[in-house]
C-alpha cells in the first residue's frame, strides 16, 4: 500500500523542519561554545600582528607581546591587548611573538625572554624603551601605549603581574639518541 501524495509531502515538510532545526541547533551550539566569538582575543591579535622587523622599521612604536597559546595569563590580557591595539589603531603596532614557534627562536633570545608575557616596548625608531612581565590591565596596557605614541617617558608600574612560566628545557641525556655515546 502506497502513501497519497499529501503523506508524502509532509513527510518532506518533516525532513526539511527537521534538517533546518538540526543546523540551527549546530549553529547554536557552536556560539555558546566559543561565546558568540568566531576567534578568541589572542587568535585576533595573532592574525593581525605584523612581522617583528616590519613593525621595528616604519616609523611607529611597536608593543611586541612574547607568549604562547597554553598560557593562561596571556589569554586573559589579550581582550585588554584587543581593546588597547584598537584604541591605538595607526598610532602604534602591536605584534605577537608565539615563543612556541621556532622561527621567533631569535627574538626570545635577543631580548632574554623568561617569562610571558613579556612585553618589549619599542619607541618610533625602533630603540627599546622598556619591558614589561606579566599580566597587564587594560589602564596599564592603554598608559603604555599612550607613553609610546606621545615619546613620553614610560610610566612606573608597580609589580611585576602574573606570568607563566616557560616550560623547562629538555635535558641533554633525554635529548641524546641512539648513536649518542654518553
Amino acid at each position: 500500500m502506497t502513501g497519497t501524495p499529501e503523506s508524502t509531502s509532509l513527510t518532506a515538510l518533516q525532513k526539511g523542519l527537521l534538517l533546518v532545526s538540526a543546523i540551527a541547533l549546530a549553529v547554536s551550539l557552536f556560539l555558546v561554545r566559543n561565546g558568540g566569538m568566531t576567534e578568541s582575543p589572542l587568535d585576533q591579535l595573532a592574525r593581525r600582528s605584523l612581522a617583528p622587523e616590519v613593525a621595528l622599521s616604519n616609523g611607529k612604536p611597536t608593543i611586541l607581546e612574547f607568549y604562547a597559546d597554553w598560557c593562561e595569563v596571556c589569554r586573559e590580557m589579550a581582550p585588554a591587548m584587543l581593546a588597547m591595539e584598537n584604541a591605538h589603531a595607526g598610532e602604534l603596532d602591536v605584534v605577537l611573538v608565539n615563543i612556541d614557534n621556532p622561527r621567533w627562536l631569535d627574538l626570545t633570545d635577543r631580548y632574554d625572554v623568561t617569562g610571558i608575557p613579556q612585553l618589549n616596548l619599542f619607541a618610533a625608531d625602533g630603540d627599546l624603551r622598556g619591558r614589561s612581565l606579566g599580566g597587564r590591565t587594560e589602564g596599564e596596557l592603554n598608559t603604555l601605549a599612550a607613553a609610546l605614541v606621545t615619546n613620553a617617558p614610560l610610566p612606573k608600574l608597580t609589580g611585576v603581574g602574573g606570568s607563566s612560566p616557560l616550560p623547562e628545557p629538555a635535558s641533554m641525556a633525554s635529548a641524546a639518541g641512539p648513536r649518542s655515546h654518553s
